[in-house]
């Protein structure tokens, strides 16, 4: 029906049509197909914007989720782990009074919920009084027996927890199920609202929507409070399973919005039956973990043998009252679907209330009545029920009864009658719909709600206004999961009055300490920005020698200098005989690095090493910048993004190339100018660095000491090809002589970005010693192999030493050694040695050998916290890791 004047306060007209479903609550339009009164103001402001500038803005508003890196993880996904998070522009609207209702039967349910945890994990009377069967509670894996007898601070397992709800055709809201242990959503919930917020600024002012930083203010007030009397400042860490876990933007998203320090199992370590993080400057204690890690995972000693995400020893130092866990370790059973129906009774029980919101309809099998219900609801056609694990660790899909034939059917009810424990039915809600902006039209969607609740220090209950809003991937389903193509929404909640402006941030006037001290720098976030500096210099040097490659390409297929270059490109190892120096080359030839060994016009080594500097990016979201992050999508949309050709498109390749080469030197730009110079960012410009004096060694290898007998193999290919051509194509210098061909050393200047400097101090044509001096030993151009290995020894001599040692340390000691080699250098000597230049040679094989072992030793010095009687990592363990 179409949405006319004549159902708005003001003569608006929408250009799009909208049908509510029949049989199912719409949130916008009443049954009569009237605007309901708290969505008139949205629909007129959408009106005023009309369909053209409404896809316009959102067309903005999905840039922006695509610079911000906001992604759900989806394994096994065939399009890519990292999926894009799907938002809709128009968002659902929440009255005042009806949302009064909502957060008191929120808070209230996380109240119980908590009392149940309190009981079970205490003095278990619920259980003895048999309010709560025993076979439900103990024989769950989600039970942790470990954490019985365990007090919590002031009582609260859950600090923070999430409700899902969903209205049925009758209008009601029905709690369909509870997220305890570590609920997610909470930071989509803020990046939706921050997307939305830049979207339709005029619109979300004008309908005075309840702001959310009130509600992040609370939860950090309280989890600061946890760590009362041990520290001024507390130290408080989020613990994430790691990047490839599905939520893992909003990991990194909330630690960086609430200045905690994002930690995985493997940054912790228990001493003494503490909490240590492992950081650049030792061993730092913890106060606070909030979890987004499952219970048993948390301690592989105590709670799950085989988990690789813990932290060993974690349940005694919550034992010792050492740490606090948020939320408390085993407060994921009270998410139990099986939970459900025994709520009402036991809200009667404890508080004498009754639940304000009630779940839907909940069978456990456990009890022979709801037993021999669902069976014979199953067996005569399955209508209306879902059947689900009646503990919340159980990793089972929801099986829709009515959805499945007869045999699967039989087969469900055997495996129910087996172990009717395990097993809960629950009435199929028809979930209501709200309007979604598709290609400039509006069409229903399906929904569900979660509504957050966080523990204050007072005791009460703090409730986001609005939350994570759901929606299905089509009209048709009803399925609202964001791993099944589903999407969301912004939720807003009106206000009835002027919005509290609250924000976490310090009101203006507020006296602050001036510091100048950086965030603490977790060991692993120091290895990650080493290894970013290194995969970004890498991916700058494939750039440059792939642009040099296509360039002589289009002038001179038989260059000399091509065929190196190409061995260049492709990391050939010098030491091997299968190069691309070795063939005769042809277009069809070197079409198959650029094609047939890659996804685009884009060779694969490049394109490779971009996938490697974004998935390390990935893994450090909250210590680089918004601008860093958007200009690593941007180099992956360019390199990694699959192209489909049929020819080589030299011209297209080669424009491409010149724009990553502005995108680069823009990452470089951020990394110079747009980071503290701080711990980290000497890691990251060690990495740099490192890589940079390796790629020039090679280099210079290549265009000063190429071994003349090569090319004489290359000539003797050719003729074995074409034994009717006699002519020497490639040129020899022979074993006496002494000037590395120029064109060669004209590509080294412009792979080495020296071109210019060398012109502009030298009018001749370019010759061996200048280049040699310009590249090794010229430490006041930024490019050279001196340069880099002054400003390694500066970054080393800055970073912090966990003693203060009477000699110099490794790590400078190597630096001091090789920098003091090429200082003493002759340029003359080296540049006029005859071929193959065995000295050149030696140095720069030197240098190949040095830099990695470098990494052995910071890795020994700075990242490894391993107890003195542990082996430190080899140099060639730690390369293989972090190429894996």
């Amino acid at each position: 029906m179409n949405l006319t004047s004549g159902h708005l306060p003001h003569a608006v007209s929408l250009p799009w049509r909208y049908e509510a479903v029949r049989g199912h609550h719409d949130e916008m339009l009443a049954a009569d197909g009237v605007v309901r009164a708290h969505w008139q103001g949205l629909v007129e402001e959408l009106g005023e914007i009309g369909a053209d500038e409404l896809s316009r803005r959102w067309m903005r508003g999905r840039q922006l989720i695509h610079e911000n890196g906001v992604t759900y993880n989806v394994y096994g996904d065939p399009k890519g782990l990292d999926r894009p998070w799907n938002l809709n522009p128009v968002p659902l609207v929440i009255s005042s009074a009806e949302w009064t209702r909502i957060e008191a039967a929120v808070a209230q349910r996380a109240r119980l919920l908590n009392a149940v945890l309190a009981d079970v994990y205490g003095q278990q009377k619920l259980l003895e009084d048999g309010r709560l069967p025993a076979a439900l509670v103990l024989g769950q894996p989600s039970f942790l027996k470990p954490l019985h007898g365990l007090a919590t601070p002031r009582g609260i397992y859950l600090h923070l927890c999430a409700v899902d709800l969903a209205r049925a055709p009758d209008g009601t809201w029905w709690v369909i199920g509870d997220r305890t242990g570590a609920p997610s959503g909470m930071g989509y919930a803020l990046e939706n609202r921050l997307v939305m917020t830049r979207t339709l600024p005029d619109v979300f002012r004008d309908c005075r929507v309840t702001r959310l930083a009130e509600f992040f203010g609370q939860w950090n007030d309280s989890t600061l409070s946890l760590a009362a009397g041990r520290r001024e400042q507390p130290r408080v860490v989020l613990l994430t399973p790691g990047h490839y876990n599905e939520t893992y933007f909003e990991h990194a998203y909330l630690a960086r919005y609430l200045g905690y320090t994002l930690a995985e199992g493997r940054d912790l370590t228990v001493r003494d039956g503490k909490v240590l993080l492992k950081s650049l400057s030792g061993l730092l204690p913890v106060d606070v973990i909030v979890r987004r890690t499952d219970d048993a995972f948390c301690d592989p000693l105590e709670l799950r043998e085989d988990s690789m995400l813990g932290i060993p020893g974690l349940v005694q130092a919550v034992r010792l009252g050492n740490v606090v866990v948020a939320n408390a370790l085993g407060s994921g059973l009270a998410q139990a679907p099986g939970l459900a129906p025994f709520l009402p009774g036991l809200c009667r029980h404890l508080f004498g209330e009754n639940l304000l919101m009630p779940t839907v309809a909940t069978w456990w099998c456990g009890q022979a009545g709801a037993l021999a219900e669902v069976c014979e609801r199953i067996a005569t056609g399955g209508r209306g029920i879902v059947i689900k694990a009646a503990s919340g660790a159980q990793m089972r899909e929801p099986v829709f009864a009515e959805q499945i034939d007869a045999r699967q059917r039989d087969n469900l009810v055997r495996q129910i009658r087996h172990r009717p424990r395990d097993f809960v039915a629950q009435e199929q809600v028809r979930l209501s719909t709200a309007p979604s902006w598709d290609d400039g039209l509006l069409t229903p969607r399906h929904l569900m709600v979660r509504v957050f609740a966080a523990a204050k220090s007072d005791g009460t209950w703090a409730v986001m206004p609005g939350g994570l809003t759901r929606i299905s991937g089509s009209t048709e389903s009803t399925v609202v999961s964001m791993q099944r193509g589903g999407g969301s929404k912004d939720t807003w909640v009106l206000s009835d009055g002027p919005v509290n402006p609250h924000s976490p941030l310090r009101p203006p006037g507020a006296p602050v300490e001036i510091t100048r001290a950086g965030f603490v720098l977790p060991s692993r976030v120091a290895d990650n920005l080493y290894w970013l500096g290194r995969y970004a210099e890498r991916v700058e040097f494939g750039v440059r020698v792939a642009r040099a490659v296509l360039r002589r390409m289009t002038d001179d297929l038989e260059a000399v200098e091509l065929p190196g270059l190409l061995d260049v490109l492709s990391g050939a190892d010098t030491r091997t005989d299968q190069r691309w120096s070795d063939m005769p080359l042809s277009k069809r030839v070197i079409e198959q690095l650029f094609l047939e060994k890659a996804d685009g016009l884009m060779p694969a080594p490049v394109r490779l090493d971009v996938e490697q500097a974004q998935r390390i990016a990935g893994s450090v979201r909250d210590r680089i910048s918004s601008d860093a992050w958007r200009i690593i999508t941007r180099l992956a949309d360019e390199f990694v993004r699959p192209r489909v050709s049929s020819a080589l498109q030299l011209n297209h390749t080669v424009d491409l190339l010149d724009r990553s080469m502005i995108t680069l030197a823009a990452f470089a730009g951020q990394a110079i100018e747009g980071m503290t110079h701080d711990k980290g960012w000497r890691f990251l410009d060690v990495g740099r660095r490192v890589e940079r004096v390796l790629h020039l060694a090679g280099l210079l290898k290549w265009g000063f000491a190429a071994d003349a007998a090569r090319i004489r193999h290359r000539n003797e290919a050719a003729r074995n090809e074409n034994p009717d051509d006699t002519a020497e194509r490639f040129a020899d210098t022979g074993p006496a002589g002494r000037q590395p061909d120029a064109r060669r050393l004209e590509a080294v200047l412009d792979i080495a970005n020296c071109a210019m400097t060398y012109r502009s101090r030298y009018l001749t044509t370019v010759q061996a010693p200048p280049v040699l001096d310009l590249l090794l030993l010229d430490e006041s151009n930024p490019r050279s192999i001196a340069s880099q290995l002054a400003a390694l020894l500066d970054h080393i001599q800055h970073l912090p030493l966990k003693d203060s040692p009477a000699i110099l340390p490794a790590d400078q000691r190597l630096l001091v050694e090789l920098l003091t080699e090429v200082r003493v250098t002759d340029v003359e000597l080296l540049a006029n040695e005859p071929s193959p230049r065995v000295h050149l040679s030696s140095l720069l094989d030197r240098l190949y050998k040095a830099l990695p072992a470098l990494s052995d030793i910071l890795t020994r010095m700075y990242l490894s916290h391993a107890r003195p009687t542990h082996q430190s990592r080899s140099a060639g363990e730690l390369d293989i890791r972090k190429m894996q």
